[in-house]
């Protein structure tokens, strides 16, 4: 570099000097014109509870043929094992819906998103700016960080802003309810006082389903569910507006996590490890001790030794856990490879 100093360019230079919104984004002061954001994000994950379990009970009661060899329980042995009416689990999970809204209504921001200018989108930019600029310099040296900005200096800014950053704070905010909900849980199974006179009601549920899984007393409801996303919500620097998707994939993973049906074609459960299969298990006497994790990754159950795969459950339930959905997956990825290597080598 001939002992030349490269000045690091003023993060101006990296602000797009012509905004281009991703297609997720809506430059409105709300996302829906006849509601505030804040008011959507109570709001929405209500509806996406009851959406969600109303098309898993039309599923449940409609017995289709194709769709019967998922189950994980037949209809009687969830009646029989069940300690619970669907009446009590119905108006329990509205008591936790309601504290949960009045929690989010003194949490949240009426309005932290405002119209979304483009000015102030362009000031956040030029701090993102800033911050790549040094770690360009950092990594390459002056000369080539310089090169490297100049050639793509604004499209590092703009992919950043709307698109690495949202990512990596749900990514944040999921790792942080994760750690939330895994301690309290086995906590709660722990501690004999909770267990006996807090947690031991969800557990009345030994055949889970899909409106059952908010069914809890209503400070095990709090503290785990309520409180735990809008921490999580809040240590990942989420908007108003962020807080819509969390909270209401959250209640769809929720949903579909004690929908009682392992589906190899259910995204949700062949994308994630943490699935109807692996959680149903926690709620059979085997497994009581076992699968604490919840709502998304198993990494704190193998970590500390609290995990139960399907070849470890007892000889005679294991075949309810036998092809989950993302061993059957991939035990079709496998055959489907092993059908094309030998046919690749007869060929050479």
């Amino acid at each position: 570099m001939n002992g030349t100093f490269v000045a690091v360019p003023p993060p101006y230079d990296l602000v797009p000097s012509v905004l281009h919104y991703p297609l997720y984004h809506v430059q409105a002061p709300s996302i829906l014109s006849w509601i505030s954001d804040k008011d959507l994000s109570l709001l929405a994950p209500i509806a996406v509870y009851w959406v969600a379990s109303a098309v898993f009970e039309a599923l449940d009661a409609a017995q289709l043929p194709f769709l019967e060899k998922y189950r994980i329980h037949e209809p009687e042995e969830v009646k029989r094992k069940n300690r619970v009416t669907k009446r009590t689990v119905f108006i329990a999970v509205i008591v936790q819906q309601v504290l949960q809204t009045l929690l989010g209504m003194y949490w949240l921001d009426a309005e932290d998103e405002g119209p979304a200018s483009g000015k102030a989108h362009r000031a956040v930019m030029a701090t993102y700016g800033a911050w790549i600029s040094r770690i360009a310099f950092a990594l390459l040296g002056p000369e080539k960080g310089t090169t490297l900005l100049r050639w793509k200096g604004q499209e590092m800014v703009s992919f950043s802003y709307w698109w690495l950053i949202p990512a990596l704070q749900f990514l944040w905010a999921s790792f942080v309810l994760d750690t939330w909900q895994y301690f309290w849980h086995r906590y709660f199974h722990t501690n004999k006082f909770l267990y006996k006179h807090i947690h031991s009601l969800h557990h009345r549920l030994y055949c889970p389903y899909a409106f059952g899984a908010l069914y809890n007393h209503p400070v095990e409801g709090f503290i785990l569910d309520s409180f735990g996303t809008a921490f999580a919500h809040w240590a990942s620097l989420m908007t108003t507006r962020q807080a819509v998707l969390l909270f209401s994939f959250s209640t769809l993973k929720t949903v579909d996590d004690h929908c009682g049906f392992a589906l190899p074609f259910d995204p949700l459960q062949v994308l994630f490890g943490n699935n109807v299969a692996y959680h149903d298990i926690h709620h059979q006497q085997f497994g009581i001790k076992k699968n604490f994790s919840q709502p998304y990754f198993t990494h704190w159950d193998t970590i500390l030794s609290t995990r139960m795969t399907p070849e470890q459950v007892p000889e005679r339930h294991r075949e309810k856990y036998r092809a989950g959905p993302v061993r059957e997956v991939l035990e079709k990825v496998k055959a489907a490879a092993e059908a094309v290597v030998p046919q690749a080598l007869k060929e050479e």
